[in-house]
């Protein structure tokens, strides 16, 4: 009885008990022990304040907007039935780049182009030799191939004879010794 004014008692009808920490409820503003502070401990009146779903569509995952009194359920149907994006015909292609050689029919995801023919190939088909490349009117042969390949690396020109008279001198000097 030291401190009278201390702690509420609970507003449920059957408790009314005193709690020196009472609880209040969000939704009707009134204090509740730690038993009853629960919406549905009390039987709040106001507990449809509190629980404010949105349905989402199953289809195309977009909240569907559920005005108050209205059936979560029935709503989404209308949705599906008129305003849902979703299409299961028109699927997204990932894998489409198609393989340019006559015989393949491999896709990609990702476009692996030739740098000679500039055609679309598979990983399997995208050297020029793996897929006769046609460059210029002419496919490409082995032999032409490596020695594109070989003239890409060497240097050209004076260059390669200075190079070649260089490494020839070398060989000399160490022959002598």
């Amino acid at each position: 009885m030291e401190f009278p004014d201390l702690g509420k008692h609970c507003s449920e009808k059957t408790c009314k008990q005193l709690d020196f920490l009472p609880l209040k409820c969000d939704a009707c503003k009134q204090d509740f022990c730690k038993d009853h502070f629960t919406c549905a401990a009390h039987r709040c009146p106001f507990a449809f304040k509190k629980d404010v779903q949105v349905p989402v569509c199953p289809l195309c995952n977009n909240p569907v907007p559920v005005k108050k009194g209205e059936i979560p359920d029935v709503v989404v149907g209308e949705h599906i039935d008129r305003d849902c994006n979703y299409h299961p015909w028109k699927k997204e292609k990932i894998f489409m780049y198609r393989c340019s050689k006559e015989s393949c029919k491999k896709k990609e995801m990702l476009q692996v182009a030739c740098d000679q023919c500039r055609g679309s190939f598979c990983i399997q088909h995208r050297h020029p030799l793996d897929h006769s490349c046609k460059h210029g009117g002419r496919p490409i042969g082995t032999a032409r191939c490596a020695a594109a390949r070989a003239s890409e690396h060497k240097p050209s020109g004076a260059l390669n004879t200075l190079s070649a008279s260089w490494l020839a001198q070398r060989l000399r000097g160490k022959v002598k010794r």
